[in-house]
């Protein structure tokens, strides 16, 4: 072998050496990563069953203000320690509950919408949508509470759990935010798309009073 030959070979041979090393240190990495974010979740999912108790008592009818308080700073506290795990969604709608019932409707909103950028899925995903929608049209701002329950009852499928319930909360806000042909319609739709409903007379007694007061 020439001596090019040769210096090409060791040179080669380093930089697999030095590749093969950057690919071992990856991959220790990799793992180290993955083993923090299992130990971090595992951490989060316990601090949120901790909170279980306060947001318990916080929840019920009986439920006194210092008691609100204490759960909602417990899952504040999740929140900010625990953000990245798989309990911070459930841990952000726990807390946009506890601030709707406490009247802090804004702060409610917040906590709703942090459940869903942090990923809420499923039944928790619809239930903190709804929630935003909610929060508005509790401030009475109509037309954002129709936004935001529209957005629910675009994806609505009659045979999913909250057809009814989005489709009868957009309707109210249409109703509510002066649109009353277009709450009509939401109501029509419920009615030929979930015709055994159990609300069939309130759903029909709605449309005829929409009917009425456009007469």
């Amino acid at each position: 072998m020439s001596e090019l030959g040769e210096l090409l070979a060791s040179r080669a041979a380093r930089l697999g050496l030095k590749i093969a090393g950057v690919v071992v240190a990856l991959t220790v990495l990799g793992t180290a990563g993955w083993l923090w974010l299992r130990a971090e979740d595992a951490r989060g999912q316990a601090a949120l069953a901790a909170s279980a108790d306060l947001v318990q008592q916080a929840d019920g009818p009986l439920a006194t203000g210092d008691a609100r308080r204490k759960a909602i700073v417990s899952l504040q506290t999740v929140l900010a320690q625990y953000g990245r795990s798989s309990a911070a969604p459930q841990a952000a709608y726990q807390l946009g509950n506890l601030q709707y019932h406490a009247g802090d409707y804004a702060a409610a909103r917040g906590a709703f919408e942090i459940a869903l950028a942090k990923g809420a899925a499923g039944s928790l995903r619809t239930l903190a949508a709804s929630g935003v929608g909610y929060t508005w049209e509790a401030e009475k701002n109509y037309a954002n509470a129709v936004t935001a329950y529209a957005a629910l009852a675009r994806e609505a499928q009659p045979q999913q759990f909250f057809f009814e319930e989005a489709l009868l909360d957009l309707a109210r806000a249409q109703a509510l935010a002066g649109k009353p042909g277009e709450a009509l319609a939401t109501y029509e739709r419920l009615l030929k798309e979930a015709p055994d409903s159990r609300r069939t007379p309130d759903i029909r007694a709605k449309i005829a009073e929409l009917q009425a007061r456009g007469k």
